[in-house]
């Protein structure tokens, strides 16, 4: 998949852009065609190093917490959703996050509302 990340702290210039690996899908995880993302405060903050007490870094970093799209495949595990279910989600994982296909946990997963 094609994403941004770093692999060291800094600034802006660490970023780059290419291939990376797809996310592997854990059996209570759930993998989610990205279709928007949003990068907060927190995601310059933690790529600049000023999170490292708190938030351990596995690099290399995808930046992004927040995705908003499809289901493409659940873990064994996950009941609550299903392949095509919309959802919205917060990856809490520093080593995943808003490339076109992050897994994430279905605790800060949710289901979409439909639209009207």
């Amino acid at each position: 998949m094609k994403a941004i990340s770093y692999s060291r702290y800094g600034s802006a210039d660490v970023l780059e852009y290419g291939e990376r690996p797809d996310p592997k899908v854990g059996p209570d995880t759930v993998l989610v065609k990205v279709r928007a993302a949003a990068v907060n405060p927190v995601d310059w903050k933690a790529r600049e190093g000023y999170l490292q007490a708190g938030l351990e870094a596995v690099f290399p970093v995808i930046p992004g917490w927040d995705v908003s799209g499809v289901v493409v495949q659940p873990g064994a595990a996950v009941d609550e959703f299903a392949v095509g279910t919309r959802s919205s989600a917060t990856s809490a994982r520093t080593s995943s996050r808003a490339a076109p296909s992050p897994s994430t946990s279905p605790p800060p997963c949710a289901p979409s509302p439909a639209s009207r």
